[in-house]
């Protein structure tokens, strides 16, 4: 019996990438969103990381911005009025040293981390579907954890 599948596998140096599923007659599309949302959110974190954008320097800014509003579109339209900011341009800058000319996609993994954060995103999560359908779980890393 044949079945679909989506098969995503990518490394590159030291990343290593691989999502598999099976897709039967009884698969949800739900379930195939999931998976689909779990490959993307893996690609656009890669994607602005190999551009050597300090992704961690913008994620620590971001929730600056965004513990600084409410949680609302209000909220977000006040956080992208601080873009214009000499704060805001040397926290993008900083993220660039290395590649100046990648500040416009750094602005943007500002913006969108922010959104994150404001639980606006603009694309389909793993966490906005699992809340949607609890049935669906966001895998946990594997290895063993610390305990906090």
């Amino acid at each position: 019996m044949e079945s679909d599948s989506i098969e995503f596998s990518a490394k590159y140096k030291n990343w290593v990438a691989i999502r598999k599923m099976t897709i039967h007659p009884d698969t949800k599309a739900e379930e195939i969103a999931f998976s689909l949302s779990g490959i993307r959110q893996s690609i656009d974190k890669k994607t602005f990381e190999f551009l050597d954008i300090d992704t961690a320097s913008l994620d620590a800014y971001s929730e600056k911005l965004a513990g600084s509003v409410k949680k609302s579109i209000g909220g977000f339209s006040e956080a992208l009025l601080k873009f214009s900011s000499p704060e805001a341009k040397a926290a993008i800058e900083k993220a660039c040293e290395k590649k100046p000319e990648h500040m416009a996609f750094a602005r943007v993994y500002l913006i969108r981390k922010i959104a994150q954060l404001l639980n606006l995103d603009f694309d389909v999560s793993q966490e906005a579907l699992s809340k949607i359908y609890p049935k669906l779980k966001v895998p946990k890393p594997k290895g063993r954890m610390p305990k906090a």
